[in-house]
């Protein structure tokens, strides 16, 4: 009988190994879970390194208050399908509280204040570390991140500081005030994850599929038309059949045109793209100062 694994096995084995290395280390993990298709992902590998018993850490999801409602909605059945525990961060909060300012205008992202809103839970729950989604193949910056990456005491990473992890051996010890984000499928690609979705029958958010949507093109970029994205000048709404590879701020999360139906079709798409998620889909630095002034010269706001 033949025991080797396949390669989403071997995947899974490692993610597996990581979780389970986090949790026998650290005295206070946190799975960071938003409802995207990644984090979703990660709950069901936590189901299977820790269950019958209940997870060895709560849940954590930083909320933006411009989340896409489908995601949302999934994010809390499935929590309370388990039945663990679910801790919502919200920016909206570190804005009242004057830790974060708010973004104006037509341009405004909650997208980068979710950073200062998860330090501030990590320090109020004394998480040591956070597992996050996160994967290598996302972009450029995520090439350097260690399966244990190491957040000084401000939060901050450098990658000079991080440790070798040879032979899946990890270092975990850390000072007072530091933590670790921990990336379980870091050696993953979009197109694993999706595999792998559909050999576990993982129920996604529908916005992951076709559908049809109201949106506006701004930069070469599908945004849904919401009450947190206000539209410039020459911005006319209309209907198209499109689908999302991520998820996050609907002010910064752009959709692809798609009439992929099903996880099958899905896959058949993302095989043939020579594109990143992030890059087709997420607009946080698209728009530089420069571009910004241009357009107020020009009437645009």
């Amino acid at each position: 009988m033949n025991y080797e694994l396949g390669h989403l096995g071997m995947l899974e084995s490692e993610a597996l190994h990581v979780m389970r290395e986090v949790a026998a280390e650290f005295e206070r993990p946190v799975l960071l879970f938003s409802g995207g298709k990644d984090s979703l992902v990660l709950l069901r590998l936590a189901e299977k390194a820790f269950r019958p018993r209940r997870f060895p850490f709560p849940l954590l999801h930083v909320d933006t208050g411009h989340n896409f409602p489908e995601v949302l909605a999934l994010r809390d059945r499935r929590v309370a399908e388990l039945g663990e525990r679910l801790i919502v961060a919200r920016v909206q909060d570190a804005i009242d509280a004057g830790i974060v300012a708010d973004e104006t205008g037509p341009f405004a992202s909650r997208n980068r204040l979710q950073i200062p809103t998860l330090l501030r839970a990590v320090a109020e729950h004394g998480f040591d570390a956070a597992f996050g989604g996160a994967r290598r193949d996302e972009e450029r910056s995520r090439a350097k991140e260690r399966i244990f990456s190491f957040r000084d005491d401000t939060g901050a990473w450098d990658p000079k500081r991080q440790r070798p992890e040879v032979w899946n051996l990890y270092n975990g010890r850390i000072r007072r005030g530091e933590h670790v984000r921990v990336f379980p499928l870091s050696n993953w690609t979009e197109l694993d994850v999706w595999r792998y979705i559909a050999q576990e029958r993982l129920e996604l958010p529908r916005i992951y599929f076709a559908h049809e949507r109201r949106v506006f093109e701004r930069d070469g970029m599908l945004y849904a038309v919401s009450p947190y994205a206000p539209l410039l000048r020459d911005e006319v709404p209309f209907e198209a059949s499109v689908r999302y590879r991520t998820v996050g701020d609907m002010t910064c999360t752009g959709a692809v045109r798609s009439s992929a139906a099903s996880v099958a079709g899905v896959i058949a798409e993302i095989a043939g793209s020579r594109v990143t998620e992030r890059g087709e889909t997420r607009a946080d630095d698209r728009v530089t100062e420069a571009a910004m002034e241009d357009r107020k010269r020009e009437g645009y706001f």
